[in-house]
């Protein structure tokens, strides 16, 4: 005979109620656990929003130089002419570093960010169109791949850069586009142009990558049956790519990202030390080491300035991309 406890409704709910883990929290855990991509996201957004308040934190205009240091290197901690310490010191012509060092962090990481954007965008859209339909589409960007990573990166870009950002051609920019890169850089319209035209040869060589990672993952995805139900339901081809192909092909290409933008800063570094990207009065991090290369055996802390930051901020993005590898590895355990 059943017991009034046996005849009771149960106010345990069932194993199927119970509401799953979203696939974003799963991905947010397992990043959680990588404590140096933490930590190394931690200290990118601080240098970052750093930069991006650089004048509010600074009390040097950017180009300012403070005559009462005699136009030569000084220490850090030096006191300046109005009252106030220069954090970091000042580099030969008596500029504050701490002010140009923010100042070439927002440059150098919009550069960054921008050419990553930009590139990932571009391989992503035409890798999975040469896997999706392949055929001669495939052979063709695959080919153009192909040669141009036979071709070695930084003598060209040495060339290129030569010739398109030491001349005083401007390009044909929309005004609004013109005035809106000037203030996000806080730079003359003439520095702009010049960082617009370093983007465009970085996107060049940057998009080959992510091309043949979404190419491999949409000829691994164009049989599955998914992709054969859509096309049965009347799915153009446009939207499969889109909406379905790219989507679940993602995963690696923001891996590639992560782990790009260290590349491209020091890609950025190596041509403005080199004096072929952006030219001073602008400040970046690549030219701030090339001024202090004449001057660092007498003050040998001038090319740590912009050095430790340059170097904190690649090796972040790179512990940043193993974070995101073990994140979105579908094969560990949840």
């Amino acid at each position: 005979m059943a017991t009034v406890a046996e005849m009771l409704p149960s106010k345990s709910k069932p194993a199927a109620a119970v509401k799953e883990e979203s696939q974003f929290a799963v991905i947010a855990r397992r990043f959680m656990r990588h404590r140096l991509a933490v930590f190394s996201l931690i200290l990118i957004l601080i240098i970052f929003i750093a930069s991006l308040l650089a004048p509010w934190i600074t009390t040097y205009p950017r180009d300012t130089v403070d005559v009462a240091t005699n136009a030569r290197p000084a220490p850090p901690g030096i006191a300046g002419s109005e009252g106030s310490i220069h954090l970091l010191g000042i580099d030969h012509l008596g500029r504050d570093l701490f002010t140009r060092v923010l100042y070439a962090g927002r440059i150098s990481l919009t550069i960054a960010f921008t050419v990553v954007l930009i590139s990932e965008t571009l391989g992503v859209i035409i890798g999975a169109m040469a896997g999706f339909y392949g055929g001669w589409l495939d052979a063709f960007i695959s080919r153009l791949i192909e040669f141009m990573l036979s071709i070695p990166l930084l003598p060209i870009l040495l060339i290129v850069s030569a010739i398109l950002i030491n001349t005083d051609a401007a390009l044909p920019l929309p005004r609004f586009m013109v005035n809106a890169i000037s203030a996000i850089l806080l730079a003359s319209e003439r520095e702009s142009q010049k960082v617009v035209v370093l983007v465009l040869i970085l996107v060049v060589f940057s998009w080959l990558g992510a091309a043949r990672l979404m190419r491999g993952m949409a000829l691994s995805l164009r049989n599955q049956d998914f992709v054969e139900s859509l096309r049965a339901l009347g799915a153009n081809d446009a939207r499969i790519i889109f909406r379905h192909i790219i989507p679940n092909g993602i995963a690696p290409i923001l891996v590639n990202a992560s782990l790009a933008l260290g590349g491209v800063i020091i890609l950025e570094a190596a041509l403005s030390f080199l004096g072929l990207g952006i030219q001073d009065p602008t400040p970046t991090w690549g030219n701030m080491m090339a001024q202090s290369q004449s001057y660092m055996f007498q003050h040998p802390w001038l090319p740590l300035v912009p050095g430790i930051p340059l170097v904190l901020v690649s090796l972040g993005f790179n512990f940043i991309g193993d974070g995101l590898r073990d994140a979105l590895d579908p094969r560990l355990k949840r």
